[in-house]
């Protein structure tokens, strides 16, 4: 074999040894094609992203085993089965599991996973810079229940138990303190979101999607592993699935890139309660 040859397949070794243990993400943002007038348009853009698993977290936000609205509770139930077998896939290959179901700590108080998170030494996050930010497409201000009930009290007690917790490995906490001390001593560098609700606590919990982008973090939206609270009845009047489109929409173009959970793990035939994003760009979204 000649020399040549011989370094070209070294190089290859080489190259995807180097690789291994790597995960290729898929991500979706939108970004703003400026034009003379009127004409300026949001524009998909797709990437892929190499990222280490050892340096990424997976931040499951308020997936509860109950919600005041029975849709939010229907939605979650359905979603959850899968949720826990992409967060099983994730932390097999390595990934820091952090369940967030807000408000719900006392639940955990004996949880070895929530000990650990407690104890993890702090690490104040950096402040977040005063920003403004565009306003939601939806009108969620009668909290968003499309079954009917009127907000709100708290129904949650716990996470949902389809979800599962390794005590030896995962960590629990509702704290933004908590959660960015976690991040920092573990050397992650990219967070991966999935829970609910799109429009609300996914984007404004302190260990979200607004409070992580703002410090710096490599954030991605599951956007198939998410649902909004909205209410077809409030504008922009469409079906509460668009809704949900509209609000990953705006994340896409405000915040962070998505992604589908098959990046993680890939369930054949496994679509039950999960978001896919099936209606073309050009379709019009309004309820008729």
């Amino acid at each position: 074999m000649k020399p040549a040859a011989v370094i070209v397949i070294l190089a290859v070794v080489l190259a995807t040894a180097a690789r291994a243990g790597e995960l290729t993400l898929h991500l979706r943002s939108r970004v703003k094609i400026e034009a003379a007038g009127p004409a300026a348009q949001w524009c998909v853009m797709n990437q892929q992203r190499r990222i280490a698993p050892a340096e990424t977290a997976i931040i499951i936000c308020d997936m509860w085993d109950k919600h005041w609205s029975r849709g939010a509770t229907e939605r979650v139930a359905a979603m959850a089965p899968r949720m826990n077998r992409v967060v099983k896939a994730g932390r097999d290959m390595g990934m820091f599991i952090i369940h967030a179901p807000s408000e719900t700590m006392g639940f955990y108080k004996d949880s070895p996973a929530r000990k650990r998170m407690i104890d993890m030494p702090r690490v104040d996050p950096p402040r977040l810079p005063l920003q403004f930010y565009p306003r939601l497409p939806i009108d969620d201000s009668d909290g968003g229940s499309d079954t009917g009930e009127t907000p709100w009290y708290k129904a949650w007690t716990r996470q949902h138990p389809a979800i599962e917790i390794d005590e030896e490995r995962d960590g629990i906490s509702d704290n933004g303190v908590e959660i960015w001390s976690a991040i920092e001593n573990n050397g992650i560098r990219h967070v991966i979101i999935m829970g609910v609700h799109t429009n609300m606590c996914i984007i404004n919990r302190p260990f979200a999607i607004k409070a992580l982008v703002g410090r710096g973090m490599n954030v991605y939206l599951a956007r198939d592993l998410t649902d909004a609270m909205y209410n077809p009845a409030m504008p922009p009047h469409v079906s509460h699935w668009q809704g949900t489109r509209l609000v990953i929409e705006y994340i896409e173009r405000t915040f962070c890139p998505t992604i589908l959970s098959d990046d993680i793990a890939i369930v054949p035939g496994d679509d039950a309660g999960r978001f896919i994003d099936t209606l073309p760009e050009s379709q019009d979204r309004r309820a008729k």
